[in-house]
């Protein structure tokens, strides 16, 4: 038979290494460590967070896309039009002006590409999944709206009613629209490239791991 325990005779406990990592939910931090606080779970505080302030930069780059329509408006060639007594026509049929109004939209747009994921780098320097949606997204509803704003604010889209009201033989301006949908892409596509190509550059770098008795924990 084996004696009972006294206070005199403690119960034998293991030795410990002492390069071995301290339990995780021993320390006085939680399951942190080291006296740090627990990283957000998921849905927390910090996620909401980013989601909001993605939000808020979505909201203003779509915004963007008026003043990205008005520069469209104001520096694409016009594409000219005459009308007779049966129909309306092109004044001018080997002209490229049409192609110039896909084109300047294009160049626009990776213009504001550009400058929209370089403000937003700028301020959000630390990026995260939600910032980049926002910003993708964003660029999309600008590039849609400069679209929809040129053509609202450019000449008359109905070209019968527009050459019955300057007349026979008249030249006019026709409707502002792309006649390729895909220069849409232009801006979303710029801002994605670079965003990424400023965060790989210039972005923060996660810290050097530090070493101690321990084991390994960051820095």
């Amino acid at each position: 038979m084996t004696a009972p325990l006294t206070p005199s005779q403690p119960p034998h406990e293991p030795e410990r290494d002492p390069y071995q990592a301290p339990d995780a939910s021993a320390s006085p931090a939680g399951p942190g460590g080291y006296g740090r606080p627990q990283q957000d779970e998921e849905g927390g505080p910090g996620v909401r967070r980013e989601i909001a302030q993605a939000a808020v930069i979505m909201v203003a780059v779509a915004v963007s896309g008026v003043l990205l329509g008005l520069l469209w408006l104001w520096l694409a060639p016009r594409v000219p039009l005459i009308a007779d007594k049966q129909a309306v026509y092109l004044k001018d049929t080997e002209g490229e002006q049409a192609i110039g109004v896909d084109g300047t939209f294009t160049l626009l747009g990776l213009a504001f590409g550009f400058v929209t994921a370089l403000v937003v780098f700028l301020a959000r320097r630390r990026g995260g999944i939600p910032l980049v949606v926002g910003l993708g997204l964003g660029s999309l509803l600008g590039a849609v709206l400069a679209w929809r704003a040129g053509v609202w604010l450019g000449p008359e889209t109905d070209v019968v009613a527009h050459a019955r009201s300057v007349g026979q033989g008249v030249v006019f301006d026709a409707p502002m629209e792309l006649k390729a949908k895909g220069v849409l892409l232009a801006w979303p596509v710029a801002a994605m490239v670079t965003h990424l190509v400023l965060t790989a550059l210039f972005g923060p770098r996660d810290p050097e791991p530090v070493y101690s008795p321990y084991g390994v924990r960051e820095g």
